[in-house]
C-alpha cells in the first residue's frame, strides 16, 4: 500500500490542528479537492466546505466540533481530523488527538497567536504526537522566514525544522524550495506547483537554509554531523532517512509553507506526510496495542444523528470491525455494531468491515462514549488513554419554555454530555435550576443552540443564583407558641428558644436543656424540625447558616399537643427571633488561580481588583516559560463571566481554576441591593 521510500503502510489518520481562524478548515477542502474527494474547493466564507457543515458551525464561521473526511492519496487512505481552534471547544481536538498518526499544526506568521500555537503544541507534546507546522497564507506574510521562524519557536519545545523557504517576486511569494529535495518550484492556483530551474540567489539562499536544516538534523545523528564538518554531501536518501526518524520520534517539527485558499503546497504537504509520518503500526504501539486477532478501537468523538442514531468515530487499531461485532470497554459491553460507514464530513456513506489503521463511524454503540477503548476479547483491552476535559470557567441555567418539554430537555441535555463531555450539567436541588458548565460564552452558546436546533427543545436562559447566605450576629431568646382551637380536639405547642451566633463554618447546631418534661421528650425532634423549616429561608430571603439553637423551656398540652403542633412552634419561635438577631449577608468568597502569558499580568491583577478581588500573589507558571499564575479570593457573583474578560485580556489564551474558600459578610449598598432583588423576585 504505498510503501515508497521506506515510509509507513497503511490507512493513515492525520489531524489539523492550529490556532483559531488559522486556516485549517479551508486546508482540509485544499486537501480534499488536491485528492479528488470533492469537485471544487468550497469555503468557509460561502458556507460551502466539507468541515463545519453543522448549522452552528456556519451561522459562527467557526469550527465548534471536529469535522472527519477520509480520501486517498497515491493509493493510501487517509483519514484527516479537522479540530476546532477556539480554546473553548479544545476539549474535541483533546479526544481526537491520541490515536492520530500526526498532527498538521496550521498557523500564520502572527505574534499575536504565538500563545494560541504554545497551547496546542503542548497539548501535542505531552500525548507524544509527531507533527509537523504547515506557515498558511504566506501569500499575506508581511515579514521574512527566518523572522517568522524567531517569532514561532517558543511556542515549540523542540526545534522547528524549516523544510522549505519562499521564493520571491517583488514583494509576493511566488513558489518555493524544497530543501530536501533541492527543488524549486513556482506557484499555480488550484493547480500543482510547477517546477523551475534552482540558481541564481535562490541557490544561494537555499544553500545556507539548507545547511541548517542539516545541522539541526545532525544533532541527532553523529554520522551526518561528521559528514557536514568534513564537507562531504549527505545522500539524499539519508537526509529523508533523518527527517522521518526524527519527525516521528518527536526530536525537531519540520515546518512547511503554502496558501490553502489556493491550495499551493499542499501536494507537498501530502508527501511529506506520505513519507514522513508515522502509519498505523506505529501509532498502535505507542499506545500499547498489539497486532493479533482482537479488534481494539479508541473513539475520537461520539455524535448523535437526527435519522441514523448514535455514531462514534472510531481509529481502529488492530483487528477487524464489522457489521454485528460486539464491543466492550473497560467498564462495560457498549453494543452491537450497527452499521460501519465512511465519513466525509457530515456525509455517511456504507462500507465494508474496517481494518487496523481505518478511521470509520460505528452506528448504534448506545453504550459506548468519547475517550473509550473499545475491544472484541474475551477480557476488555484496557483503556488506552484517560482524556479528561479542561475545568469549566462559565455558567447558565437553562429552563425548557414549555413544562411540558421538561422530560425532553433531560433527554436532550444526556445527548449533549454525549457528544460533547466538557460540558457538565448540575441540577441545584436548592433553586431547582438547571446550571450548564462550559468553557466560554460561545461554548454554552453554541450548547444552548444544539438543544433547539439538533434535539428540538426551546429553551429559555439566565444567569444562575449566587449561593448567597445569612447569619446572625446577636443572641436572643425567644418563645414560639401555636394555639388552635376548633372543636374536638386542638393544637397546642409551646417552645422557648436559645437562638445564637456560631464561628463561622460551624452550619447549624440544635440542643435542648429541657428539665421537669415542660416538653415532652417526643415532641423535640419536631421542634427541631419546624427550626430547619425556618432556616430554610430567613428575613433577608436566603438560608440561614452558621446559628445555634437550643430548646430550654416551654409547655404541653395532654390532649392537644402532637408533632404537627410543636414543628410549629418551633418554625413561629424562629420566624419571629431571627429578625431581632441582626441578620447579615454572608456570600461565597472563591480562591481562584488565572493562567495567562506574562505580558498580561498586570491586566489580569486590574481585573481582579475591579471585580472586588483581593490579590494573594503570583509566580511563574510551572513548565511554562513566559506565563504567570495569579492567585487572589474574589466572590462568588464576580467570576461569573469573568473568562469574559480574560480572556480579551489575554488574546484568548487565559484561563482560571476555583473552588470556594469561604463565607463573608457582605454589608453597604451591594448587600442591599441584592436583598432587595432576591424580594422582588419572591
Amino acid at each position: 500500500m504505498g510503501d515508497n521510500g521506506g515510509g509507513p503502510t497503511g490507512p493513515r489518520c492525520i489531524a489539523i490542528v492550529g490556532p483559531f481562524q488559522s486556516g485549517k478548515t479551508t486546508l482540509l477542502e485544499a486537501i480534499l479537492a488536491r485528492t479528488g474527494a470533492i469537485g471544487r474547493q468550497g469555503t468557509v466564507d460561502q458556507g460551502t466546505t466539507v468541515g463545519d457543515a453543522s448549522k452552528e458551525a456556519r451561522d459562527h464561521r467557526m469550527s465548534v466540533e471536529i469535522s472527519v473526511a477520509t480520501t486517498t492519496f497515491m493509493g493510501d487512505a487517509y483519514t484527516f481530523i479537522d479540530c476546532p481552534g477556539s480554546v473553548e471547544f479544545v476539549h474535541d481536538m483533546r479526544a481526537a488527538l491520541p490515536a492520530v498518526d500526526a498532527a498538521i499544526v496550521v498557523c500564520e506568521a502572527d505574534e499575536k497567536k504565538v500563545p494560541q500555537l504554545q497551547l496546542i503544541l503542548r497539548e501535542l507534546e505531552e500525548l507524544n504526537v509527531p507533527h509537523l507546522l504547515f506557515l498558511n497564507k504566506i501569500d499575506k506574510a508581511d515579514t521574512r522566514l527566518s523572522d517568522a521562524l524567531r517569532m514561532l519557536q517558543p511556542a515549540s519545545r523542540v526545534p522547528l525544522l524549516l523544510r522549505q523557504i519562499p521564493t520571491w517576486n517583488g514583494e509576493a511569494v511566488n513558489g518555493f524550495v524544497d530543501l530536501a529535495l533541492e527543488r524549486a518550484f513556482v506557484y499555480r492556483e488550484n493547480q500543482p506547483s510547477e517546477m523551475v530551474p534552482l540558481e541564481g540567489n535562490v541557490l544561494d539562499a537555499e544553500k545556507q537554509a539548507r545547511f541548517s536544516m542539516l545541522e539541526t538534523l545532525a544533532d541527532h545523528d553523529d554520522a551526518l554531523m561528521e559528514q557536514l564538518l568534513e564537507d562531504i554531501t549527505p545522500p539524499r536518501d539519508r537526509v529523508f532517512d533523518d527527517l522521518r526518524k526524527e519527525m516521528r520520534d518527536r526530536q525537531v517539527c519540520p515546518m512547511l509553507m503554502g496558501v490553502a485558499s489556493r491550495t499551493n503546497g499542499i501536494l507537498r504537504l501530502l508527501k511529506a506526510l506520505r513519507h514522513e509520518a508515522p502509519g498505523p503500526a506505529q501509532t498502535a504501539e505507542r499506545l500499547g496495542v498489539k497486532a493479533g486477532a482482537e479488534a481494539v478501537a479508541y473513539v475520537m468523538k461520539t455524535y448523535h444523528t437526527s435519522h441514523g442514531g448514535k455514531l462514534s468515530i472510531a481509529r481502529v487499531l488492530a483487528g477487524q470491525i464489522g457489521d454485528s461485532t460486539v464491543l466492550q470497554s473497560p467498564d462495560d459491553e457498549v453494543g452491537r455494531v450497527a452499521g460501519v460507514f465512511k465519513m466525509l464530513g457530515q456525509t455517511q456513506e456504507k462500507r465494508g468491515p474496517a481494518q487496523a489503521g481505518e478511521t470509520v463511524a460505528l452506528a448504534k454503540l448506545d453504550g459506548a462514549e468519547t475517550g473509550d477503548t473499545l475491544s472484541t476479547g474475551k477480557t476488555a483491552h484496557k483503556a488506552l488513554v484517560a482524556v479528561k476535559p479542561s475545568p469549566p470557567v462559565l455558567n447558565i441555567a437553562v429552563a425548557a419554555r414549555e413544562r411540558k418539554d421538561d422530560v425532553k430537555l433531560g433527554q436532550a441535555l444526556s445527548k449533549l454530555l454525549d457528544e460533547d463531555p466538557s460540558i457538565t450539567v448540575i441540577q441545584n436541588q436548592e433553586t431547582h435550576e438547571v446550571v450548564l458548565w462550559g468553557q466560554g460564552e460561545m461554548h454554552l452558546r453554541v450548547a444552548t443552540e444544539r438543544l433547539a436546533d439538533r434535539f428540538g427543545v426551546a429553551i429559555e436562559r439566565h444567569r444562575p443564583s449566587v449561593g448567597y447566605r445569612e447569619t446572625i450576629r446577636k443572641t436572643v431568646t425567644q418563645r414560639g407558641r401555636h394555639k388552635k382551637q376548633s372543636g374536638g380536639h386542638g393544637q397546642f405547642g409551646d417552645v422557648v428558644l436559645e437562638i445564637s451566633p456560631l464561628p463561622r463554618s460551624s452550619g447549624f447546631q440544635f440542643s435542648e436543656r429541657i428539665t421537669g418534661g415542660v416538653v415532652p421528650r417526643n415532641y423535640i425532634p419536631s421542634v427541631e424540625e419546624g427550626v430547619r423549616d425556618a432556616l430554610k429561608e430567613g428575613p433577608l430571603g436566603f438560608p440561614v447558616v452558621d446559628i445555634a439553637v437550643a430548646l430550654i423551656d416551654g409547655s404541653y398540652h395532654t390532649v392537644d399537643s402532637s408533632d404537627m403542633a410543636f414543628r410549629t412552634a418551633g418554625r413561629i419561635g424562629i420566624v419571629e427571633a431571627l429578625p431581632q438577631c441582626q441578620p447579615v449577608l454572608l456570600e461565597p468568597i472563591h480562591e481562584v488561580e488565572i493562567v495567562c502569558p506574562t505580558d498580561a499580568t498586570a491586566k489580569i491583577n486590574a481585573i481582579l481588583s475591579g471585580r472586588r478581588g483581593q490579590i494573594l500573589g503570583f509566580d511563574t507558571r510551572e513548565g511554562w516559560p513566559g506565563w504567570d499564575a495569579v492567585r487572589a479570593q474574589m466572590p462568588e457573583s464576580e467570576i461569573g463571566d469573568l473568562i469574559v474578560e480574560v480572556r480579551s485580556a489575554t488574546a484568548g489564551v487565559g484561563t482560571f481554576t476555583f473552588k470556594f474558600d469561604h463565607m463573608a459578610e457582605l454589608t453597604g449598598k451591594t448587600a442591599d441591593q441584592i436583598v432587595a432583588a432576591r424580594k422582588a423576585a419572591a
